[in-house]
């Protein structure tokens, strides 16, 4: 049963600066396609700008798309009235936000932070909304005595976990955690991955984490989303992401991350990333890929599977899963 789905989903922007003819349109997403299932992870990859955040947004109902559908239990989300809708997500899904010292009222102690979402939704009796947030703290391991602590007083690391106990107040069904550990020190960082691994273990979670970092990706996911300026170009299961990629900018995301086990020559993207409110004809990597040619102008591809189930990838020139990660050894040859 799939937590939520996401079907021909897309989000424009009206941009902030006037054209001469009128105010550009972001084309933040394009016909994004997604189904979580209950209890699975889903990474969600790509360079910055690329349409991670708004894809979080979409899922737990923040952003209403301008076009397609966002299926959530099996009942479309935007066509629910406003009150049942804000009671459905607020009760089922939960966000982890990138930065903890400004997705936290700085003027409210530990224990007001978490009994907020029980209240707003009215779970339970007072005496046990106080056994609940004694219950959260335990849960993401911080000390009782910080139920009065300002999040000031907190360090990074522990007000993170106090973010992820607040997501997980109301035991939604979904959690997305958008670079839930970009803002923390390295030393840090591992121990909030593997609460967040820990938590799904334990509690069933379906995850979406969405990071900029393939490796923390693959290690977290069960599957791994490749997003290129708003458009998913691959599916792929984490486990195979390294050596079984097809299309060449995950190939080259994977290889920008040093491995000490089993390192790869570096794939150099040249060029700019393209602008999101004037994206190119076709492809919109084309730009940047060594192997584009010009049927990558004409038309944005189609999705295509592997040969290994839950494998799809959008691209006219895929990698061969043996060649070597090289762009002068995978030029298209001359005709």
């Amino acid at each position: 049963m799939s937590a939520v789905e996401l079907s021909g989903v897309h989000v424009i922007h009206k941009a902030r600066g006037s054209g001469l003819f009128g105010r550009d349109r972001v084309y933040a997403l394009t016909g994004a396609d997604l189904t979580v299932a209950a209890g699975e992870t889903v990474g969600v990859v790509g360079e910055s700008g690329c349409g991670k955040s708004t894809l979080a947004k979409v899922l737990v109902g923040i952003q209403r798309p301008t076009a397609g559908t966002v299926t959530f239990h099996g009942r479309d989300l935007w066509s629910m009235p406003a009150a049942e809708r804000r009671s459905t997500v607020g009760a089922s899904t939960g966000l982890v936000f990138q930065d903890p010292s400004t997705a936290l009222n700085r003027r409210l102690p530990v224990r007001r932070i978490l009994r907020d979402p029980l209240d707003v939704h009215e779970r339970g009796t007072r005496a046990g909304r106080e056994d609940r947030v004694r219950e959260l703290m335990g849960l993401v391991g911080l000390p009782r005595a910080l139920a009065e602590a300002l999040p000031g007083q907190l360090s990074g690391g522990q007000r993170q976990r106090v973010a992820i106990a607040r997501a997980l107040a109301l035991d939604p069904d979904l959690v997305v955690a958008d670079e839930p550990t970009s803002a923390l020190d390295v030393s840090v960082r591992a121990q909030i991955l593997n609460l967040l691994l820990d938590l799904r273990e334990r509690l069933g979670l379906a995850l979406v984490f969405v990071s900029h970092d393939i490796q923390t990706v693959r290690r977290m996911s069960d599957r791994v989303i490749t997003m290129y300026l708003g458009r998913i170009v691959e599916e792929t299961p984490a486990a195979e992401t390294s050596g079984q990629a097809r299309h060449p900018y995950t190939r080259a995301l994977f290889s920008a991350t040093p491995g000490l086990l089993n390192p790869v020559d570096p794939i150099p993207l040249t060029g700019p990333v393209p602008s999101a409110t004037r994206p190119p004809s076709g492809c919109p990597f084309r730009t940047r890929c060594w192997r584009a040619d010009d049927e990558c102008a004409l038309r944005m591809p189609d999705f295509t599977a592997a040969s290994r189930p839950g494998h799809r990838y959008r691209c006219h020139h895929p990698v061969h899963p043996v060649e070597e990660d090289q762009p002068s050894r995978n030029l298209p040859r001359e005709p």
